[in-house]
């Protein structure tokens, strides 16, 4: 019989075989570096990702609402582009660039399975590890999480990395779906990190492909809209929704840094460890209150992501943009400190 691996890669190569190595050769695409399987494997997650999401999440939206609202409208533009980003986006990124950078970098190969790849390796330093896999995963897990928490945090304090990651939190809608909306450029600069992590303590490229849909998922029901917590004792753990929601809050006029909180991707454990934990609030309307960020509401995807690479053009060349702290933008997409801002 099968274990749940072999069961795994069986899946993945007749559909590499099947489907991915058929259509790489029709596109010309067969030659590159990057192995088909990891298409394979990176439709099938995604597969995975949006049937929970479809089947799960956007139901409990439904019988238990955090906001009520008349339509989803906002949310039809962040549900396509999750669509486009998990089956079509996402697979190509991981055969044309992270798989062969794993490579390039001895991420990939004989070398992880040995734990030779890095100096930083977890298994160079605790061979332990070899025998206690799941351990193992959980350890590159928490690390994994907590440079997420960091990278989140430095998105909101350089206004050239706010400009893209702003796109994120402008949706008036926050539903399960709005976790993947977010510039392509943001998206590249966090994988690359992400990655360039990974390779240092020494995560095989499956495993890190495991990794990144164990947060997106917990993502996508983090940013779902419905009234769910995990209890006063998990809370303190684990990212629920009503925490991240928080995250998401409209400015409050009356307490401006409020919204400073709540950075955690899957473990809420940083956030407390670090002040930036915010508990015992009510859920609040989700959205920005600069008005040109405001805008990407009336935009499709396309206008979504132009006008988020407007913002991130200005700021990037002028030394405003590399100054840290909270910003807005004027009407030419130039950052202005938010005190200028009249909320």
């Amino acid at each position: 019989m099968f274990d749940l691996s072999q069961w795994w890669a069986h899946l993945v190569g007749w559909l590499s075989g099947h489907a991915v190595v058929p259509l790489l050769d029709a596109l010309h695409l067969g030659g590159l570096s990057g192995d088909p399987d990891d298409i394979a494997a990176a439709l099938l997650i995604a597969a995975l990702q949006v049937g929970i999401i479809g089947l799960v999440f956007r139901p409990l939206e439904t019988w238990f609402p955090a906001e009520r609202w008349n339509d989803r409208r906002l949310t039809r533009v962040d549900r396509n582009y999750t669509l486009l980003m998990l089956l079509g986006i996402f697979p190509l990124f991981t055969y044309l660039v992270l798989t062969p950078f794993s490579h390039l970098f001895g991420g990939g190969g004989d070398a992880v399975d040995t734990g030779t790849g890095s100096a930083f390796a977890l298994t160079h330093w605790v061979p332990w590890f070899d025998q206690h896999p799941y351990v193992l995963f959980a350890v590159y897990y928490v690390i994994y999480d907590f440079t997420y928490y960091w990278m989140h945090r430095t998105q909101h304090a350089i206004p050239w990395w706010w400009a893209l990651h702003s796109m994120h939190h402008s949706t008036r809608q926050m539903s399960c779906w709005t976790n993947d909306r977010g510039s392509l450029v943001d998206g590249f600069i966090q994988s690359m990190i992400l990655a360039t992590v990974g390779l240092a303590i020494g995560v095989d490229p499956d495993e890190f492909a495991w990794l990144m849909l164990i947060g997106e998922l917990v993502q996508n029901l983090s940013h779902a809209n419905v009234r769910l917590g995990f209890g006063r004792m998990f809370d303190r753990v684990f990212v629920a929704p009503a925490f991240h929601r928080l995250h998401h809050m409209l400015v409050d006029p009356e307490r401006p840094t409020l919204h400073h909180c709540n950075y955690g991707q899957v473990l809420s454990v940083w956030d407390v460890l670090f002040g930036t934990a915010l508990y015992g609030e009510p859920p609040r309307p989700t959205g920005v209150g600069d008005p040109v960020v405001d805008a990407d509401n009336n935009h499709g995807l396309v206008g979504l992501h132009w006008a988020a690479l407007k913002r991130f053009w200005v700021a990037v060349r002028q030394p405003a943009g590399w100054r840290p702290g909270e910003v807005a933008f004027g009407a030419d997409y130039t950052p202005i400190p938010v005190g200028q801002l009249d909320l």
